[in-house]
């Protein structure tokens, strides 16, 4: 069955013409001022991770869309800032120990939004 979703939208919205627009997601050239050079928009995902590490537990930090050498520099960032080891590496940065709220709150004052899963 190949159905036509634009089509099946715009009949939608054809006979609902009181619905509201919504929210505008771009980001005005003000706000964008606002937010560090190197911020991504995207919440990151601070995780616990107990599994595969001899019993020692890690902090994975998931969910950066930028660059790998972006990715580098926050994760080096990051482990400066909690004297901690870590590494960066396939799209996630790894900081040794249960450091959960000690990441998110270095996240925050680098800019970034985060949040514990």
């Amino acid at each position: 069955m190949n159905i036509d979703l634009q089509s099946v939208l715009q009949d939608f919205l054809d006979r609902n013409p009181d619905l509201p627009e919504g929210d505008d997601n771009d980001v005005s050239a003000e706000n964008a001022d606002t937010r560090p050079a190197a911020v991504s928009a995207d919440r990151l995902d601070i995780i616990l991770e107990k599994k595969g590490r001899g019993g020692k537990k890690a902090t994975i930090i998931t969910g950066f869309t930028g660059s790998d050498s972006e990715l580098a520099e926050l994760a080096s960032a990051l482990k400066h800032k909690l004297a901690t080891g870590g590494s960066a590496r396939g799209g996630e940065i790894l900081i040794q120990g249960d450091r959960r709220n000690d990441v998110l709150a270095a996240l925050n004052s680098l800019g970034y939004k985060g949040r514990i899963i």
